[in-house]
């Protein structure tokens, strides 16, 4: 791969991560999708991501975890399993895209670009709706639900459409999220 190549491949890796934080299978489904019609080239040993199989069972996936967060308590509870799978999800997407790079290289950007940013978009995700589900009793958290799901779905798309901009929309929440939260933190002095 060229350093173009690669900056592209990382770059779609984490705008994909980054989307799996939000929701687990949405953005593997949309890796899928874009695999299937060339658009998006994989790493040889993850073809299989990019098969027929993989669509239908990805799919019927992410239908079942979007309406799973429709369901009050159910959604805090998905939480505590979906932050390690987003993780999972985040690694493996990164890797992914990173075909020709070497076995290492591959997958310590994978486990620190991809995973790094599921967790990092994951953690916010369970504070929003911890803080969400203690405010409103679990009723606002469909609201927070809707704007997951479609967050998931706009980035991945952007993450293989236009992955340096989603790694720039990324790199800004990050950093937005980063200063509200000291904002809030009582100072230590």
């Amino acid at each position: 791969m060229t350093p173009i190549e690669t900056i592209l491949a990382v770059a779609v890796g984490i705008g994909l991560s980054a989307a799996a934080g939000l929701r687990v299978f949405i953005p593997p489904l949309g890796a899928n999708v874009a695999a299937l019609s060339g658009e998006l080239p994989l790493a040889e040993e993850f073809a299989w991501l990019g098969s027929p199989l993989a669509t239908a069972v990805l799919a019927v996936a992410a239908l079942i975890e979007i309406g799973a967060y429709y369901i009050p308590w159910v959604d805090n509870l998905l939480d505590t399993l979906a932050t390690p799978m987003a993780v999972a999800a985040g690694t493996l997407l990164t890797a992914s895209t990173l075909g020709d790079a070497s076995p290492f290289m591959q997958w310590a950007l994978a486990l620190m670009a991809g995973g790094g940013s599921a967790g990092a978009v994951q953690g916010g995700t369970v504070l929003l709706r911890g803080a969400s589900s203690a405010s409103t009793g679990g009723l606002g958290n469909s609201l927070v639900s809707t704007g997951e799901a479609g967050g998931s779905l706009l980035f991945t798309i952007l993450a293989i459409i236009a992955p340096l901009v989603a790694l720039a929309a990324f790199v800004a929440l990050l950093v937005y999220g980063v200063r509200r939260f000291r904002a809030r933190r009582p100072s230590v002095s």
